[in-house]
């Protein structure tokens, strides 16, 4: 994998690109004798390195250099000597915009290359290795909800990660086995929302640190469950930084495809795309489709949870190794919403994570007896004021433990793998940092995890306040 300069975003071979064009740029502007080797030694520079990147694969910020260069020697090119001829010499004063033009053109690659970096997924911290694998479960007694076909019964594709062995074996690509597979998800979710497939198209080709089909960690333990719903049109990588990490930490994460919600699942071997769409809809159909929406959400979180009591009974990998009576439901946005539905509907999960999802206002709240813990963004809560009362409304209707933590400078998407290439900007991801963001989710989460489905003493009260300003309910 190609090693980029921390805080760059660029690997050795693209600075010496734009290196050497700053070169080619400002060789005009030297003293006559220098001009033509600096800018010949900077346009070799340019092209050898742009030969090598293009062999290793030329990434789009790589386009503003390039074409900078190109712009340049065009220019000296049509006013060089010629012999028999006057040479033609461009007045400064002419020359000046056009250099300022494309110096411009070269900075915009190093400042492309920040704003949408290529994803370095951070190293889990846990003691264990990541496994990944997934599995198909068709709900015999659910009829497809987003079909009129009445023989079509719900399908769900789950991802689990889980505790594994060092295997030194080839990673997964942003958590996915294969980079066709990677590519084709990555696709699908620019096109859903209108982003053009080139500027996250090399994101596809980021290696996360769970190993395909690798054996579970050895010594027999029972794994505590987590069951993951993502949000609004998110695919069950969505999340693969915290999926990994809670895998790390010995819990065994099931990361669900929501089928005709998710932007791309892919059942008996045919792709299914969202059909989520709010445009053109009255606000009452929106409220409808949310209710429905949650509804099949809920659903599936439940039957996920059975599927993995299935599965820890049947001969497998995972046999005797999944302890679903310690499970936990979390989920971020709408998921998160999901999952606080999921857990007033079925007792059998024994925790439940709430990660910054506003709730349906027409849905009263249900009463739970699990502990919670809720992070939110002060972003999502500035852009909707009733936000943070509509969900205390449903915490206060918990009777087990709950906290909420506000987590300082994040945004909504501080909590996904969008955070490591999405650009920068205050209202996506807040001014948390790329990474910081779900490393306060992990540990926090993981902290109230380790307390509510291992009984680990923990003061809870006195712990969580380091991640953010925290509420307790009573």
């Amino acid at each position: 994998m190609t090693a980029f300069v921390p805080g760059l975003g660029l690997s050795p071979l693209e600075i010496l690109t734009v290196l050497g064009a700053t070169a080619v740029v400002l060789a005009r502007w030297l003293p006559p004798r220098a001009r033509r080797p600096v800018l010949c030694s900077g346009a070799a520079v340019v092209a050898a390195a742009g030969v090598a990147l293009a062999v290793a694969g030329l990434r789009w910020q790589l386009a503003p250099v390039l074409a900078g260069t190109a712009l340049v020697l065009a220019s000296a090119a049509a006013t060089a000597r010629r012999p028999g001829r006057t040479p033609r010499r461009v007045r400064w004063w002419l020359a000046l915009p056009g250099s300022i033009a494309c110096l411009g053109l070269v900075a915009a690659t190093p400042v492309a290359a920040w704003a949408m970096p290529f994803p370095q997924y951070p190293e889990p911290t846990g003691p264990y290795a990541v496994g990944a694998t997934v599995v198909q479960w068709t709900d015999e007694e659910r009829p497809e909800p987003f079909t009129e076909d009445p023989d079509d019964h719900r399908s769900i594709v789950v991802q689990l990660w889980y505790p594994a062995e060092e295997t030194g074996a080839d990673r997964a690509f942003g958590g996915r086995e294969t980079i066709a597979e990677s590519r084709e998800v990555t696709a699908a979710s620019a096109d859903f929302f209108g982003i053009p497939g080139f500027l996250v198209d090399q994101s596809a080709e980021a290696r996360s640190h769970a190993v395909f089909d690798a054996p579970a960690a050895d010594g027999g333990a029972r794994f505590p469950v987590i069951v993951f719903s993502p949000g609004l049109t998110g695919t069950r990588t969505a999340n693969t930084v915290l999926a990994e990490e809670w895998a790390a930490q010995g819990y065994v994460v099931a990361t669900v495809d929501h089928a005709y919600d998710a932007a791309l699942t892919v059942i008996d071997g045919e792709p299914v795309h969202s059909r989520n769409a709010v445009a053109g809809l009255t606000d009452a159909e929106i409220a409808r489709q949310t209710r429905d929406n949650l509804a099949a959400r809920t659903a599936d979180l439940s039957f996920v949870l059975s599927g993995l009591e299935r599965l820890d009974r049947e001969e497998g990998p995972l046999s005797g190794r999944l302890d679903t009576g310690r499970a936990a439901v979390a989920g971020h946005s709408r998921g998160a919403a999901a999952a606080l539905m999921t857990a007033a509907a079925d007792p059998r999960f024994a925790a439940v994570v709430h990660i910054d999802g506003g709730l349906e206002p027409s849905l009263p709240p249900q009463p739970f007896g699990q502990p919670a813990l809720s992070i939110t963004s002060p972003v999502s809560a500035a852009e909707n004021p009733d936000y943070i009362p509509n969900l205390e409304s449903a915490l206060d209707l918990g009777t087990g433990e709950r906290y909420r933590i506000e987590l300082a400078g994040a945004g909504h998407f501080s909590f996904t793998d969008a955070a490591l290439y999405f650009p920068p900007l205050p209202s996506v991801l807040g001014t948390v940092g790329r990474e910081e963001g779900l490393r306060l989710t992990a540990e926090a989460t993981t902290a109230f995890l380790d307390a509510a489905l291992r009984g680990e003493p923990a003061d809870l009260p006195g712990l969580l306040p380091q991640y953010g300003e925290l509420t307790v309910y009573k």
